[in-house]
């Protein structure tokens, strides 16, 4: 979250930076994340849960949505036919909604055309 610092007054700067202050020390004096996580564990433990049985699974060990495969209904891979200049890995078949790189290069108004694979 940045802050416009160049519309405050000197005043307004010296509570700001006073705040500031006051947040660091009460960071500091709190325990390391690492202490609090371990004992958490041990209390679960002890008492003969798991961390995922209290709290969930955490996001970052979900699994992530897979892309859309470019399959038709009937089975049969579809060509992409659209390419990004910028990432040539980044292809679209053209079905469904447009990729971000594309619609970004279409509102900057660029036409999908300039991007087929094939065309010179």
């Amino acid at each position: 979250m940045p802050i416009d610092l160049r519309g405050l007054s000197a005043r307004q700067l010296g509570v700001l930076i006073a705040k500031a202050k006051e947040q660091q020390t009460r960071l500091a004096k709190r325990t390391p994340i690492a202490t609090i996580r371990s004992k958490i564990t041990r209390f679960a433990k002890a008492e003969g849960y798991t961390i995922e049985e209290l709290f969930g699974v955490p996001d970052k060990v979900r699994p992530r949505r897979r892309p859309a495969k470019s399959v038709s209904r009937t089975g049969r891979k579809i060509a992409p036919k659209y390419r990004n200049p910028a990432n040539p890995k980044e292809t679209w078949t053209g079905r469904g909604r447009q990729p971000r790189w594309l619609a970004a290069l279409v509102a900057k108004g660029k036409k999908p055309e300039n991007f087929l694979i094939g065309k010179k």
